[in-house]
This record gives C-alpha cells, structure tokens and sequence, in this order.
C-alpha cells in the first residue's frame, strides 16, 4: 500500500494529544504506521501496525511516543555528464564546439527512516486489568476495595491502611470515620452506627426509657403491677407507692439488706444493686483487672500495664508513662511518676523515661554523664588527640569527636568567630529578637537598641515628647506636630512651619511646609491644614467659583430664599428679586391700582376704567372698549369684553346694540331684547314708560301716546261724543235720518220716532 502521510514530532508525555497527521486509526482499530520522505511523497509501509485495547479517552490511561524505523523509497538527483554543441571559430568541425555540463536526473534509492507512534499504557500506580487500568495497592485490601493507587476504600465496619482493622465500640462506617451516637450502654453497629439497645431503653440513640407500661428488650413487654403500682423500665419490677426504709426490704420490710461498699438493696428482692466498680451478690468484690464500671461491664482502655479507676475507667499511668490511655512514654527531658522529675543528664545525654537513668553519648561517663573519658583538651579512642577549639571561648570539647560546643556568643568550627549579627547564645543558634535595627549582645542577646526606640527587644518607640538614645532627649515640636523618635526633628502638620512648627502657613498658603497655593476665588478663605476653601456668602465649589443657585443663598448657599414672585434672590444678601408687578420684601404683594413694572414703578395709561396688568402695563379694556388705552368704544355691531361679542339683531332701534351691555335701544313703541316687541295696550313711549289717557275705548299710538278714538267720540282723549248730525270715526259723517229720527254716533244707524220706519226713517 501506497501512503502519503505526513508525522508530525513526538510530543513527550503521558498528555500529549494524538493527531491526525500523526496516525490514522480505521474502524478495525489498526495503527497504519506510514511517513513521507523528505523529498518526494512517495511511501511505502513495512511494518505490521500495533494495536492496543486502552483508549486514551478512558481514565488513568496515559501514552508516550516511540520510535521505530522503515525502510523507504526516497527520490534523489542524481548527477551525470551531458554533452551539447555551441557556435565557434573552429573551421575544421564547420563552425561547431562541442562543449560538456553536469545535470541532474531523478533517481530511486532505499533508505531507513525514523518514525514515532504514541503507545498507550496505565498510568504510573494503575495496572492493565483487560480493557481498563486498575489502581495498585501493594498492601491487599482486605475489607475493602483498591480505589487509587496503595489507596483502599474500606467497607462499612473496618478501617486502617489495608482495611483489615475492625471499628472500636465508638465508632462505625467505612473506615471507622463516624462516632457513635449510642447512650445508656447501647451497642453500636459496626456497619450502619445502629444502636442496639440495653433492656429498658428506646430511641435512635437509646437515650429514652421504655414508655409507662412496658419494659425489657426493646420494651416489648408489658408490666404486671397491680394497685397502680409503677414497673421499672429494665426489669420489670413493680415499685411500690410506699418502699421499705433504706437498709431493709421484703414483704413487711422486715429483714436486712446484705449489701456492702455502697450497694442499694431492692426493697422487694433484697437484691443488691452495686455501685460502679464492685460486683458480687452483695458487692463485696470490685471488679477484676481490666474491667470497671456499672457492673464491671466495661473493658479498660489502658496501656503499658496502665491501673484503671473502677468506677470510671480513667487510667492510672504506671511510672514512665503518660498519655489519656498511658499509650505515650515521658516527654523528653522528663520522667518518672506522671512524668513529673526532669532529667539531670548533661552532654546531651538523654534519660530512661522510667527511672531517670542517664544514657550517656559516647566519650562521656558518669551518673548524670558529666564525666570526660579523656582529659581536658584531649579527644579521640585513645584520647591521644588535641582540641583544636580556642578554649577561651570554648564551652567543651567532644571526647570521642573532637567537636567544639562554643561559649554562648562563639561559633564556628574552632569557635573562633563571633556570632553572625541577628544571632547569638550556645552556637549561636539562638534568634536575636531585637527589632528596628538594634544590635544584640552576642552572649545574653540583650538588645542594645538604636536611637528612637526602647524596650526589651526594641520594639518600642520612644514615648511621645522624647527622643535619641535611651529617649532621653525631650521633643520642643508644637501644634500637634510629630517629632522623629530618632534624632527629634519635627513634623509639622499641614498648616504650620518652621523649625518647632509654632509658626502659621502665610496667606494664600497651605499644606505641608505651607508649599501649596491657595485656589479659593471670589473672597473665598483658604484653610491652611488641607487647603479646602470656605467660600464668601453667596458662593460655592471647591475653589468657591460657583455662585449659588437660584433659590439660595449666602455662607454656603445653606439658606433658602424666601420670595413668592421672584426670579430668585441676590446670592449673597438673600435679597428677592420681584417679579414685574410685584413688590414687598418677599414679592408677595401686587402692585397697587394705576402702577405696574419693576417694583411697580410705572404708572399706567388705561382709560375708560380698564386695569392695568401690573407685570407687563398692558391695559385690560372694561367690557364694550378697546385700543391700546382702551380709549375708544367697540365698533358698530360689537359689545362686551374686548368687543368680542357680536350684536343681536334689533328691529326698531337706535343703530345697533349698546357697546357696553350689548342690550339693543328701543325706539318708543317698541320693547323686548330685540325691539321687536309693541308696547301693551295701554303703554306707549320709550321703553314703554308712559300710560295711555284715551278713553271711551279709544286706542293708544304705542310710540306718541296719540289716542285713536272708536267711532263716535272725538277729542286727545276721545271724551267728547260726536256733535249731533255726525257720526264714525273722528266724527266725520254726516247722519241720513230724517223725520226727527235719532242718528247713532258710532254708525250712523237711525232710530226712527214712532209713526216712521225705513233705513233713513223716511217712511
């Protein structure tokens, strides 16, 4: 098979990533394990592939590369004489040169060729176990189960490294890492932490008596008392209302109760209830070795042949033992009794924790090890050797080693060097804890404390006024300023200088050494401390550049302008700002009648009863004027306010409608809103005022008063009848009777004397 695949270079470790440039894996999970050359890509594989049932996908799989080598086809240029022809002077070859060069043409050749592939394999502490990688545990795990490497995972009921370690009574779960939770002497399970209680008791814990009525194992057995008798939650017994005197018991009471060292006797039974530690019919016996307790029911806890309290199991150490279960020997340097005596070898000889007995070191002797076997100066198995410590500042000499231990404040080899600054005492080894650069004295480590600062160790500075070595120098700073510990040189505090800080920062200056300018404007103050401005009245901002808003005003624009028709108040005095048409102090009172403007200083040119507006003196015309004075009536067919209203149509008036009231002017005769109503009989003249004074049923002209009398009567008031021979209207007929007939002046009829008739009394 024929191949072009390019390998990219290995990637070292268990992480690296396997490319697709790398290896191709098919379905068939084979590895082809193909390269190109570096000339031509033409590949031809030689080597089986490599499969592996682990997937790097899966956990605690890890991989690295390796190389392997393939033989290969590779192209090459291969070099070779090629002779061609030129044109020359050469008459004798007709003009033509031959002429040689070296070219090149491709050529085959096998080759080895390096290659890598990326194996797979467990992770260091995991195993191949089929198609996973196990954890190792070197130790077996035998109740329990490998879960990391050397790592078990134990099952309920057992713990220790290998899971081989049962619980103890207290606790329970895996790897015995949950305490019990049992009471009343109730067993836990190992497994689950279950109690399992004693007779008498109930509850997730034990912890609660049967309930009245029952008693026993898991109070599943009911009492038997008679006579309302109560029965004891363990036992079952009734206890009776009244019980016999302690010391005796039975059915009258009457016989002795047995019981010695404390015991209660039952006061039915005689049975002796013992107390902690004893046992026995009668407890007469305390409880065996290794026992205490109610009972002796509870095992002792004590090592190193430990004694046990009966009564409470608390252990009592046996001599060179210590420890709540005596488990642990004396601390070092102690022993005995309750490790109470302190050791008295010297050399660095240590002592058995029993007895006290010094174990020497090597080359020392003695009971407490404070002997030589050589002589001073002298070391060595036959103690023929010479110390080469200064013995000045030598403490001892090693007898078996020639080792110098220096005198405290000496080191190095042949302790002839001084202390290392910062260290001092035996060897040197101990820390100075001197602080703020203070020397310590090489042998006591007594600090030796530099300028400013005081104490045991330094770490003090000098009290407040002082100053200099030992603080022995008084500070002379004034206003608070801070004075240098060391040398007494003062700090002033922002707002002051000079050489004690008694001296205020100039004008216009502020902060440290008074070096900062002042940016306050406007008559603003500057504070010397922080350079903060205090603004004059009216001002505000940090540089005090800003006036106060509208609405307030002066020291800090914290007082509220109290004006009703301002336009604000003056930002420094707090004064209002009226309004045109207002005046006052607050602007609260309008301008009087006739004045308007600016404090209501202009007087108005109204007319005709008009107001005047007093904010900007325009006029407000009364109803039926206008203008700008409201100097001329409205015009023909309007009326009312600013002749806005339109005439009614009057019938018989004088013109149109009055300009005030719009009400139409009658003409006489006539009345109602629009003249088009005629006086009542009886009324005449205008606005019909005038009685009429005809008479004889005479009418009245509605306009002039003027009677029309009714036929017959004549006269301004139609009192006087017709003249005889007339008749009608304003008696302008003249009567037809004859024969002395009577003539009616309303019509003219005849009234005939007797003796005549006809129209005209004619015959």
């Amino acid at each position: 098979m024929l191949l072009d695949i390019s390998a990219s270079p290995p990637h070292h470790g268990p992480s690296a990533a396997l490319t697709p440039e790398g290896a191709a894996l098919t379905e068939m999970a084979v590895l082809l394990c193909c390269d190109r050359t570096l000339l031509l890509a033409v590949v031809i594989c030689f080597l089986p592939c490599i499969t592996s049932s682990l997937n790097l996908e899966d956990p605690n799989v890890c991989s690295h590369w390796e190389s392997y080598s393939v033989t290969v086809q590779e192209s090459y240029a291969h070099p070779f004489d090629q002779i061609y022809y030129t044109s020359c002077t050469d008459i004798l070859n007709w003009f033509k040169c031959t002429r040689h060069r070296v070219s090149y043409r491709t050529a085959y050749r096998r080759g080895e060729k390096t290659m890598y592939r990326r194996k797979s394999q467990c992770c260091p502490g995991f195993y191949e176990n089929g198609e996973i990688c196990a954890p190792f545990c070197a130790e077996s795990c035998v109740h329990g189960r490998c879960m990391a490497p050397n790592t078990c995972q134990c099952e309920p009921g057992w713990g220790g490294s290998n899971c081989s370690s049962a619980c103890d009574s207290n606790h329970w779960g895996p790897h015995c890492s949950n305490r019990c939770q049992c009471q009343n002497g109730a067993l836990c399970n190992p497994i689950t932490g279950a109690c399992i209680c004693t007779p008498g008791y109930r509850g997730w814990r034990c912890e609660t008596q049967c309930e009245m009525g029952t008693y026993g194992n898991g109070c599943q057995q009911k009492c038997q008392c008679q006579n309302g008798a109560a029965c004891h939650h363990v036992t079952g017994e009734c206890s009776c209302e009244d019980l016999c005197p302690p010391g005796k018991h039975g059915p009258q009471c009457e016989e002795r109760c047995p019981c010695q060292n404390g015991g209660v006797c039952h006061h039915v039974t005689g049975e002796c209830s013992c107390p902690a530690g004893w046992m026995g019919t009668v407890c007469g016996q305390p409880c065996p070795e290794g026992r205490f307790g109610q009972n002796c029911s509870q095992e002792c806890q004590c090592h190193n042949k430990g004694f046990c309290v009966l009564s409470t199991g608390q252990c009592l150490c046996t001599t060179g033992y210590t420890g709540e279960r005596c488990q642990d020997e004396c601390p070092v340097g102690t022993y005995g009794a309750s490790c109470a005596k302190t050791c008295r070898c010297k050399n660095n000889s240590k002592c058995y924790h029993t007895n006290g007995m010094c174990l020497c070191e090597p080359g020392y002797t003695g009971e407490i090890c404070d002997v030589r076997l050589c002589p001073e100066a002298h070391y060595g198995l036959r103690c023929d050797r010479k110390c080469p410590c200064y013995l000045q500042n030598t403490q001892s000499c090693h007898p078996m080693s020639g080792e110098c231990t220096c005198q405290p404040g000496w080191s190095g080899l042949y302790c002839n060097e001084t202390c290392t600054p910062g260290f001092y005492g035996v060897s040197c080894q101990q820390v100075c804890q001197c602080q703020n650069g203070a020397d310590c004295h090489g042998v006591s480590g007594q600090c030796i404390c530099a300028p400013g600062f005081t104490g045991p160790n330094c770490s003090i500075p000098c009290p407040a006024g002082t100053h200099g070595a030992n603080c022995s120098s008084s500070c002379s700073c004034k206003n608070r300023a801070q004075c240098s510990p060391v040398d007494g040189s003062c700090s002033c505090k922002p707002g002051w200088h000079g050489v004690d800080c008694s001296i205020n920062c100039p004008s216009d200056t502020w902060g440290l050494s008074c070096n900062l300018t002042c940016m306050c404007g406007n008559g603003g103050s500057c504070n010397a401390l922080d350079g903060t401005c205090t603004c004059a009245p009216g001002w505000r901002g940090r540089k005090c550049e800003v006036h106060c808003q509208d609405g307030s005003y002066g020291l800090d624009c914290k007082e509220h302008c109290d004006c009703s028709h301002a336009d604000g108040c003056h930002h420094s005095s707090g004064h209002c700002r009226c309004l045109a048409g207002w005046t006052g102090i607050h602007c609260d009172s309008v301008c009087a009648e006739g004045r308007w403007g600016p404090n209501c200083s202009l007087p108005c040119n109204c007319k005709n009863g008009a107001s005047c507006s007093p904010d900007e003196g325009t006029c407000e015309c009364a109803p039926g004027y206008r203008g700008t004075t409201c100097q001329r009536i409205c015009s023909p067919g309007y009326f009312g306010h600013r002749c806005s209203q339109t005439c009614p149509q009057c019938v018989h008036s004088n013109g149109p409608c009055h300009h005030i009231t719009g009400q139409c002017d009658c003409l006489p005769g006539f009345k109602g809103a629009l003249c088009n109503e005629v006086c009542p009989i009886g009324r005449y003249g205008k606005k019909c005022l005038w009685s009429c004074s005809c008479t004889n049923n005479g009418t009245c002209n509605p306009i002039d008063g003027s009677c029309q009398c009714y036929p017959g009567w004549i006269g301004s008031d139609c009192s006087q009848p017709c003249p005889p021979g007339q008749w009608g209207p304003n008696c302008i007929h003249t009567c037809n009777c004859h024969n002395g007939a009577y003539c009616s002046a309303y019509d003219g009829e005849c009234k005939c004397t007797p003796g005549w008739t006809g129209l005209y009394c004619t015959q």
